[in-house]
């Protein structure tokens, strides 16, 4: 069996910072409950780690105590939210993600220059709830190309649209595509909105996956981007599995032994789950392990203001602290074996 280890993979800067905000706060206050409203990140097992360190999550600041800590998760809030969070005296520390951050500015700037808003998104998802409320009367959110025709539109001309970070490029592009058939004059922002890592994986997917028998992808279910990883496997024609772990793996994907399966993870999946995979698949098929390099990501974020004032209170230098993620580094030890430079046609130089 030859696995092949796509990167980039697995969490992009947005989510380690994200990440990084709680641990932080868990070393800085650790006799203080912390709250989190929603999940930090969409991972199962993220969330459960911090769990079990006494993070409580909430649906609701109503849940949370007044004058308690609260961070804000990596898919950002609305203004109520913030609203909210002042009005119970509530310590905020907001870990969105700066690239959706980004997104909102755009929601507000083009809302205050008197343009129709059209989010191309999932409703339900709480980064598109979160930019919806920076203007929900000038916003309407477009979930497909068919949602066109229930549209309101006051000026066909005063048109922009955006767009969840998260999506995939392909589906986007799609609806893109229709918006701009219906409505010729729509502006589009000045900028990609989807995120470089979102794109960067997918990338990966649509390139590596064609030359191998199966798709694994490790993240949960609720976590956007992994879900569309699959699917662009699928649509390059090669089957593919979200699992949330090694738990989920499933002999009777692979049943000659012989196959070659890509393996990569979403953005909000942590590293030790994919090696766990490669340990058991090590062990159990003598799996050999090759790296793919497809994208070098170097984009570094710093710290939120608010944990740095709370750093600052309490005597912690955080001067030169960055958040940057770089590829993982393969060994024996955590992968079950070492890695080998990929041998099968990736169609660049890697």
């Amino acid at each position: 069996m030859k696995v092949v280890l796509v990167n980039p993979r697995g969490f992009c800067a947005g989510v380690r910072m994200a990440i990084d905000v709680v641990d932080q706060v868990l070393d800085i206050l650790p006799n203080e409950t912390l709250y989190v409203f929603h999940e930090i990140v969409h991972n199962r097992h993220v969330v459960t780690r911090f769990e079990d360190q006494g993070v409580v999550f909430v649906e609701s600041l109503d849940e949370v105590p007044e004058g308690s800590i609260v961070v804000f998760s990596a898919h950002g809030i609305s203004p109520a939210i913030r609203k909210q969070a002042k009005e119970r005296s509530l310590t905020a520390i907001d870990a969105t993600c700066p690239l959706v951050t980004k997104v909102h500015s755009r929601a507000i700037r083009y809302a205050r220059q008197g343009y129709q808003i059209l989010l191309i998104g999932h409703k339900n998802h709480q980064e598109v709830i979160g930019t919806m409320g920076e203007a929900p009367e000038q916003t309407q959110i477009v979930e497909c190309p068919d949602c066109i025709k229930d549209l309101s539109i006051h000026d066909p001309d005063k048109l922009v649209y955006l767009t969840q970070t998260t999506l995939s490029v392909d589906d986007a592009d799609v609806i893109v595509k229709a918006l701009k058939e219906a409505f010729p004059n729509i502006k589009a922002p000045p900028t990609e909105d989807i995120c470089y890592a979102t794109t960067n994986r997918q990338h990966a997917v649509r390139q590596i996956a064609p030359q191998c028998d199966l798709v694994i992808v490790v993240g949960s279910k609720n976590s956007s981007n992994s879900v569309r990883l699959t699917e662009i496997a699928k649509n390059a024609g090669t089957d593919a599995k979200l699992i949330d772990d090694a738990n989920g793996l499933d002999p009777a994907w692979y049943p000659a032994g012989n196959e070659t399966i890509m393996l990569t993870a979403g953005a909000s999946a942590p590293e030790d789950l994919v090696s766990a995979i490669c340990r058991q698949l090590v062990k159990d098929h003598g799996a050999t392990l090759h790296l793919a390099d497809i994208f070098e990501e170097s984009v570094e974020f710093g710290l939120p203001l608010t944990l740095k004032r709370m750093m600052e209170a309490q005597g912690i230098d955080h001067a030169g602290r960055r958040v940057k993620v770089e590829a993982p580094i393969i060994t024996a030890d955590e992968y079950g074996t070492t890695a080998v430079a990929l041998t099968i046609s990736t169609g660049t130089d890697t």
